[in-house]
């Protein structure tokens, strides 16, 4: 049995231990990574592009060098698969992605805006100040269509592509780009290297996963996706929601908030404003979409 097959068996289990036990509750290695990356940032930071450039690359390549000792320590079959599919745990995320999109979904159910609003902040970076019930509905799935890509769909794809250094290494760059990856005073400059990556490594997962959902939801999707794909300021996100967008017959885009500042984004999609209900139909189609995409995976490899 080649390793080739066996990588992409070790990356089908992934997906079904993160399907039955979400992220690891203690030990969780992203976030051990994330812990080095804050300590590195301390002593590394300054307001300058070449600064990140230093940053991103020694953080990134440190994870490859982890997974390449991992492909070596794990030649034989068996080993290979187990681990390989204990780490395309360790950095995926659809089901915990899922969870936290059904508990904004419970909460806003019950009229609880304001502990929906506390709960938003574990999925994207919006101001949720002021937001009512139809603002925060639209945020969960505009953030549940733009993670299933680098949530799921991405560490699939490098997964497929380059093993267990492909998964590490995506996690590297998505986390960064998480931490650093933002338009603020403090990391405008720092944090380029990582933002600028983080589009490259997510340019064809973010395509692959607004044609899966396409293919798996209809005429309209496509539509919508060919369309209004490209609206979004990010080269990737307007994929994933536009095809979103048109899957589940509603309209994102808009007015955002972030830190203070204001962006007004093209609106994707010719359906209503996203509803509570909607929240949920997002989670189901994000989770259709990721063992979908486990399955191709599956018969490739």
């Amino acid at each position: 049995m080649s390793l080739m097959r066996v990588s992409g068996e070790g990356l089908v289990l992934g997906v079904v231990l993160d399907a039955l036990f979400g992220d690891p509750k203690r030990w969780h290695p992203v976030a051990g990574f994330g812990r080095v990356a804050a300590v590195g940032e301390r002593w590394i930071y300054g307001d300058a592009r070449w600064r990140g450039v230093v940053y991103t690359g020694i953080l990134v390549g440190s994870a490859g060098v982890v997974g390449f000792a991992l492909e070596r320590v794990s030649r034989r079959p068996v080993a290979h698969c187990l681990v390989t599919a204990g780490v395309t745990w360790s950095v995926l995320g659809g089901t915990s992605l899922g969870r936290e999109g059904l508990f904004m979904a419970r909460v806003l159910e019950r009229g609880d805006v304001e502990a929906a609003r506390g709960r938003l902040s574990h999925l994207c970076a919006r101001d949720p100040r002021g937001l009512d019930a139809a603002a925060l509905s639209r945020a969960v799935v505009e953030s549940v269509a733009e993670n299933t890509s680098d949530a799921s769909i991405a560490p699939l794809v490098w997964g497929a592509v380059a093993g267990i250094p492909g998964l590490l290494m995506y996690r590297a760059v998505n986390t960064l780009d998480a931490m650093v990856g933002y338009r603020s005073p403090r990391y405008e400059r720092f944090g380029w290297a990582s933002a600028r990556l983080d589009d490259v490594v997510n340019w064809v997962p973010a395509r692959v996963t607004g044609g899966l959902v396409a293919l798996l939801s209809g005429r309209e999707a496509w539509r919508v996706l060919a369309r209004d794909g490209s609206k979004h300021p990010s080269p990737n996100a307007g994929r994933c929601e536009a095809a979103f967008a048109g899957a589940l017959g509603v309209r994102l885009g808009g007015t955002n908030a972030y830190e203070g500042r204001v962006e007004h984004r093209p609106e994707m999609g010719d359906g209503r404003a996203p509803e509570v209900a909607d929240i949920k139909r997002a989670v189901r189609l994000s989770a259709v979409v990721t063992f979908a995409a486990a399955a191709i995976v599956w018969a490739v490899r």
